[in-house]
């Protein structure tokens, strides 16, 4: 049988209960794209908006105009504002809202729906001030309900339109990903959404998952502020690349395996948003690097980059725990303490020499031209 039959190893693939009614909680983009993949891949669907207005736009429509506007949405999809009517009877709740609003909306679904009710978050970051995960976040506020996250490399237009799209489907179930890993959470709502074109992988390690979720964006503003300010595919390159190390110093301490850092929800994600001005993370950095002051991004207009409110919360969590992450710690400094964009990049480059390898971390050189980065930055940009 040829490598590239894809029913090849059907017969011996185990065959998980796929959830059969799938509320999404959040109708923006993201939230839009997943409403319209679980209905492509044959699930009744119900997609909550927040505001009237909104659902009523998008049933008379049948098609989100502000944030979607070029995907129409299946017929099968009910829209509804009303939230007990989102949920009921749903076996999985996909909740794709804003990290700023994980808290209050899983208060809310903790009056609605039964303890036995998976919620999958799609919202990526850390809470100011608990520094929890968002999984975490919703947990306290529901009841004992099964968690996981579902995160990758995925614009939004580009996966509801169809094109092949990959992601990570996360949850933890114990011992259950030892003896059945067919009967978890991920495993469920891997083959709930998988189309032709959307292809869930499975992980046992939510952590590492959102970590990965929570970082990513933090480093693109990094990666826009740099091509912003006119440097090119070298700085670039560094700054993916020792962000990804970044993501598996935080993921250790928190209970995530560096592995998972190196998959599709760390490494996958991270190069997409660094690498794409579609990432609102990456074109806020880019105007910032552009000298364009923050009151004036996006022309004005009040977009969620997520970010912008990562960037403390990352920073936060990693000094609880005695874990640098420098690039972080340079966007945080332009965001929040007034720090010049040439002081920031004359600290990364200027910083002591460390090793690489895990087993060279000790090591630590002065750099010989220390003083000089800061000079070198300031004359290139000013």
């Amino acid at each position: 049988m040829s490598a590239f039959d894809i029913g090849a190893s059907e017969d011996r693939a185990a065959t998980p209960s796929p959830y059969r009614r799938v509320a999404v909680i959040g109708a923006g983009s993201w939230g839009t794209a997943l409403a319209i993949i679980a209905a492509k891949a044959g699930r009744g669907v119900t997609l909550w908006a927040r505001r009237e207005d909104h659902a009523r736009a998008l049933r008379e429509d049948g098609r989100n105009a502000r944030y979607l506007p070029d995907v129409d949405l299946p017929d099968s999809i009910r829209v509804t504002s009303d939230l007990a009517i989102a949920v009921e009877d749903a076996d999985a709740i996909l909740m794709v809202v804003p990290s700023s609003a994980v808290r209050e909306t899983a208060k809310k679904l903790s009056e609605l729906i039964p303890a036995t009710t998976p919620v999958i978050l799609a919202a990526k970051g850390i809470e100011p001030g608990s520094g929890l995960l968002m999984s975490d976040v919703a947990a306290e506020e529901l009841n004992g309900n099964p968690m996981g996250a579902l995160s990758g490399p995925n614009f939004a237009a580009e996966a509801a339109s169809g094109h092949p799209t990959a992601c990570t489907i996360a949850s933890d179930c114990g011992e259950k990903f030892d003896t059945s890993p067919e009967t978890t959470v991920a495993a469920r709502m891997a083959v709930a959404m998988g189309t032709e074109s959307f292809r869930p992988y499975i992980s046992d390690d939510l952590p590492g998952v959102e970590v990965g979720g929570a970082l990513k964006n933090v480093i693109a503003i990094a990666c826009g502020i740099a091509t912003g300010a006119g440097f090119g595919a070298n700085t670039r390159a560094a700054l993916i690349t020792r962000g990804l190390d970044e993501m598996k110093r935080l993921a250790e301490p928190l209970g995530g395996r560096r592995e998972t850092v190196t998959g599709l929800a760390g490494v996958g994600d991270l190069t997409l948003t660094c690498s794409s001005e579609a990432s609102r993370n990456m074109s806020f950095g880019l105007q910032l690097g552009q000298g364009i002051p923050r009151e004036e991004c996006f022309e004005g207009k009040p977009v969620v980059v997520e970010g912008d409110r990562n960037a403390l919360s990352v920073t936060d969590l990693a000094r609880k725990h005695g874990v640098h992450l420098p690039i972080c710690e340079a966007v945080r400094g332009i965001l929040h303490e007034g720090h010049a964009v040439s002081a920031a990049f004359a600290m990364l480059w200027g910083k002591p020499i460390e090793g690489e390898p895990r087993a060279l971390v000790e090591l630590e050189i002065g750099h010989p031209h220390a003083r000089r980065a800061r000079w070198h930055f300031e004359e290139i940009l000013s």
